[in-house]
């Protein structure tokens, strides 16, 4: 049945039919929007075919009587509508395809669990956002949910990058974000062992899966994605080098941790040679030569998908870099040392490399730091013979710091 737009007791009634389908009735009907486009709609009666056509034909009829067509409401219209909410997922979803996807990973956290959430309950136009508003979401994250400042300034990174590009897109006239003060950043300090305790720590890992990840970690600096990220091609056992150029981390997109895999570095000057010293020659040794026993006695068994990787399991697994983490935490909390986080075998390598003399710039480049101010930052507190250097020759100078009679 197919019936044609007519006027019936001075109503409009649009084009309809019926259309089987799947052992139903469907009532299809077609109109021309308000740019004279033509548009479908598809309805279930519910009815199946057999014995039931008289009753789809008078729901047609029924539909096309009161068939109102949808007026198109034009995209700025649609868009001084839309909460401050909704429009930092559209943004979140909008970045996602330019940006590295750690980077879109850690939007999405704080977004998704933080920001969406609170402005959500709130109802506000994005055209509608004051500085006060934002400023009051910052209060009750410190206040009411103990979020530390230095987290709240990453919110506030957050918020104020996505609305940069709602001005830039002439979506609203200024950015609120900029008007609003930022909570006062609280300088980390890392936690870094002495040598005692380095060596004791050295002492209880011997043996454990963790053993060479938390020595290239307190001897060399390695990041925890770098070490995770060593390839058997960065190891050099003729000229006894090691490059640090390739990096296995861990992102969380949508509420799920996903490996991320890059053969690049954190920066430029994290694509960094070190020297191979022989303790470090001998232990990657052994374990090139353990690896190959395990894929003989593995067999098929074995995953040859990693072979380039240096921390693969027994079975050619790539190692999790979550493993580091968590394991050091267990063997710290089971032997009673002092509590430190894995990157903190970072700063250890710092503190004792200057506390034996090395100067800023070189633990710089050891530690493949882009910025030496980024260096000067973090463990300027601890360059004690620097400032004794300076001490003495503040006084070498001749100055007279004892008051005359």
């Amino acid at each position: 049945m197919n019936i044609a737009a007519t006027r019936k007791e001075g109503i409009i009634m649009v084009a309809g039919r019926l259309q089987e389908k799947k052992g139903h009735y469907y009532i299809v009907l077609s109109y021309k929007d308000e740019s004279g486009k033509h548009k479908t709609k598809w309805i279930s009666t519910g009815l199946i075919i057999k014995g039931n056509k008289k009753k789809a034909e008078s729901m047609l009829l029924e539909e096309r009587k009161n068939f109102e067509i949808p007026v198109e409401v034009p995209d700025e219209v649609e868009e001084e509508k839309i909460t401050f909410a909704q429009y930092m997922k559209n943004w979140l979803a909008m970045i996602k395809p330019n940006v590295e996807l750690t980077t879109y990973g850690g939007y999405s956290l704080i977004i998704n669990n933080v920001i969406y959430p609170y402005f959500e309950d709130k109802g506000i136009l994005l055209t509608n956002l004051q500085p006060k508003q934002i400023q009051e979401f910052y209060t009750y994250c410190m206040t009411e949910k103990g979020v530390s400042a230095n987290t709240v300034i990453h919110y506030h990174a957050n918020i104020r990058k996505a609305l940069k590009y709602a001005v830039d897109t002439d979506l609203i006239p200024t950015n609120p974000a900029d008007k609003v003060q930022r909570p006062r950043v609280h300088k980390y300090i890392g936690k870094f062992y002495d040598i005692a305790e380095v060596n004791e720590l050295f002492e209880v890992v011997k043996g454990s899966k963790i053993e060479l990840a938390v020595k290239l970690a307190a001897f060399y600096g390695l990041r925890r994605g770098e070490i995770a990220g060593l390839k058997w091609d960065a190891i050099d056992f003729v000229n006894r080098t090691i490059t640090i150029r390739h990096t296995v981390t861990m992102a969380s997109v949508g509420g799920k941790y996903i490996t991320v895999v890059k053969d690049r570095t954190k920066n430029k000057s994290s694509n960094r040679s070190l020297p191979l010293v022989q303790e470090f020659y001998d232990i990657l040794m052994n374990l090139k030569e353990e690896q190959k026993e395990n894929r003989k006695l593995c067999k098929k068994s074995y995953n040859t998908e990693f072979l380039e990787y240096v921390f693969v399991d027994a079975m050619g697994n790539r190692v999790n870099p979550n493993l580091f983490t968590d394991h050091l935490r267990i063997i710290i909390k089971k032997n009673n040392l002092r509590k430190i986080r894995f990157h903190d075998l970072r700063h250890t390598c710092a503190s004792l490399l200057l506390a034996n003399g090395v100067s800023m710039k070189e633990i710089q480049d050891w530690l493949g730091h882009s910025d030496f101010s980024t260096t000067a930052n973090i463990y300027g507190h601890l360059d004690v013979d620097a400032k004794r250097r300076s001490t003495e020759a503040m006084l070498a100078t001749g100055i007279n710091l004892v008051a005359s009679a």
